[in-house]
């Protein structure tokens, strides 16, 4: 188990990470499955350089993980957990963007759920 420092030192760096635009939308795409550099880069419109540097602080993160592949590099998000963690925080922010309803039909979360249908003009 984790002490408070540890855990701490976890969510650092995974604000880290998360706090540019770009590294959220490489985590994002690596949600889809293992990939490579280049076809990042393709999908996200940018250069092979920028992927690489981005895929090099996740990886410092401990948030991906790289795997040789002959001459090229195939990268993926480093456990099955977080990549359901990430999931969910999508989940989250799309539950509770303005007007948006919740997401997940068993939730029983109530505030955040009764104020986004409040907001919304919904459950009155």
């Amino acid at each position: 188990m984790l002490n408070s420092s540890q855990r701490a030192d976890v969510f650092g760096r995974l604000g880290r990470a998360l706090s540019d635009p770009t590294r959220m939308r490489i985590l994002i795409e690596l949600l889809e499955g293992p990939t490579y550099p280049a076809a990042l880069a393709r999908c996200l419109g940018l250069t092979r350089s920028n992927v690489s540097n981005h895929l090099a602080c996740l990886r410092g993160c401990g948030l991906v993980v790289a795997e040789p592949q002959g001459r090229q590099v195939r990268y993926e998000i480093a456990d099955p957990h977080l990549t359901r963690a990430i999931e969910q925080l999508v989940r989250v922010v799309i539950a509770v963007d303005e007007g948006a309803p919740c997401v997940d039909d068993g939730c029983d979360a109530g505030p955040c759920c009764s104020r986004s249908a409040a907001m919304t003009g919904a459950g009155a």
